[in-house]
């Protein structure tokens, strides 16, 4: 398994000879606008923070398919949907977000279940709960994913939520060797936490200690509240550094 970070919640996953790209946003350094809520910190800063780190042609190089865990613009942009090709394969949480993407003339399009597959890996649609609150309301429906192969450690992308119930259930049920949360405590001036904070990593942790938990998600849009230092400061005071791994942009990681 090879999971490199893009930036943000952009991934490339090598997993059971198959290639998947996750969340792909791929505009420029302050390409987009700031939103229309400040961060909890009173930034407006334009999106993305920083700009990729390798080339939009190197990152969809043999992409087998894509993921979209949901439709927001820090998951799915404009240069995503020019770059790839409209026929490739493309994996979405439901229905309104399949009519969304084929509306931008993408043809090859799959609701994720909990029992679909592709070319041999099982891929399962897990819940997530995008936020506490109100705020859930605003932020929508988001899904996760368990992949399995015979060849490959369980793999589980809790993609944007925060720790609830049902990510311990999904822990429970699959027992991922290697679980991805997004935990750069996104937060609005107004309202509570969007995605996981450094408790609620922690909380992940405890309920798979044996995991190895990548984090990714942070530093890079501007309501992301948490950085990777302090939250490297924490899992040191937590001794729990041997679990958590906080990738940088671009980095691969070799599982």
């Amino acid at each position: 398994m090879n999971i490199q970070l893009i930036r943000n919640a952009t991934m490339v996953i090598d997993y059971a000879g198959k290639k998947m790209l996750v969340d792909p946003m791929f505009s420029n350094k302050g390409e987009l606008a700031s939103g229309p809520i400040p961060a909890k910190d009173w930034n407006w800063k334009r999106n993305p923070l920083y700009d990729l780190p390798i080339s939009v042609e190197e990152i969809i190089k043999d992409i087998d398919f894509v993921f979209l865990t949901h439709l927001h613009f820090d998951h799915w942009d404009k240069a995503a949907e020019n770059a790839l090709p409209k026929n490739i394969k493309i994996f979405v949480q439901d229905e309104n977000d399949k009519k969304a993407i084929s509306k931008l003339g993408f043809t090859n399009l799959e609701i994720l279940g909990e029992d679909s597959n592709f070319e041999g890996v099982k891929l399962s649609r897990t819940k997530a709960q995008h936020g506490k609150g109100f705020i859930l309301k605003l932020a929508g429906q988001v899904c996760g994913m368990v992949l399995q192969h015979p060849t490959e450690e369980t793999l589980y992308i809790a993609a944007d939520t925060v720790w609830y119930g049902e990510v311990e259930k999904t822990i429970n049920a699959y027992k991922p060797e290697v679980i991805i949360v997004n935990g750069g405590d996104n937060r609005f001036i107004i309202g509570d936490q969007l995605i996981m904070n450094k408790e609620d990593i922690y909380r992940t942790h405890q309920a798979a200690p044996k995991s190895k938990i990548v984090v990714i998600h942070m530093e890079g849009v501007y309501h992301n509240m948490l950085s990777r230092k302090e939250l490297k400061e924490f899992v040191d005071q937590k001794s729990i550094s041997n679990s958590i791994i906080i990738p940088e942009d671009g980095e691969k990681i070799i599982l």
